[in-house]
């Protein structure tokens, strides 16, 4: 008998109304159809980080339907045995330099348009907030919880489906089969 395909998921297949929208209507209908597909498959074992987990819940009124859950391994990664090449660590300082560079010259920008006076005070903090998100955490690793899924991916040898470009990117340095909402719920109908 073939071992079943390891599928990481992250907190976004279900999260993101861009990939949500392939399995439900809204997030709780999402989880829930993903969770019917799931317990109808043998040949797939999905896993989640507990912090994964937990990040996951926050967005659910009410918590996870915990009956289901358990068809989710909710494994830790074994972060003392894990090794990642150093030249990740090299690429992702170097990134990490470049994001820094780039969030001080939004912050120089904005300054001057503050000295102008040329928006609301309002307005121009919530354009600084947006630029800054986008120019400082779009397409990279920001948080434990990425680093997680990177993490139990590997050490599986498993896929991990996300949303999330900064993980797919790092995913892929490392040999990390992504795969997206859609081809998750393509694979999920294929071995049902």
């Amino acid at each position: 008998m073939r071992e079943p395909l390891k599928v990481v998921i992250d907190t976004n297949i279900f999260i993101n109304p861009d990939a949500y929208r392939y399995f439900g209507a809204t997030s709780e209908q999402a989880f829930n159809n993903f969770l019917d597909m799931l317990e109808r498959t043998k040949s797939l074992a999905c896993f989640i980080p507990p912090s994964v987990y937990e990040e996951l819940s926050k967005f659910f009124e009410g918590g996870l339907p915990s009956k289901k859950t358990v068809l989710i391994d909710k494994k830790p990664p074994s972060s003392y045995q894990n090794s990642i090449p150093a030249l990740l660590f090299y690429e992702f300082i170097e990134e990490m330099r470049l994001r820094i560079n780039k969030g001080l010259r939004i912050a120089e920008k904005y300054a001057r348009k503050g000295l102008k006076r040329e928006e609301s005070e309002e307005a121009l903090i919530k354009s600084l907030r947006e630029e800054h998100r986008v120019g400082m955490r779009e397409g990279i690793i920001d948080s434990k919880e990425d680093f997680d899924l990177i993490l139990l991916a590997k050490e599986l040898n498993g896929h991990l489906a996300t949303a999330d470009n900064g993980l797919i990117k790092w995913a892929q340095k490392l040999g990390i089969p992504a795969l997206s909402a859609q081809e998750l719920k393509e694979l999920l109908e294929r071995v049902v």
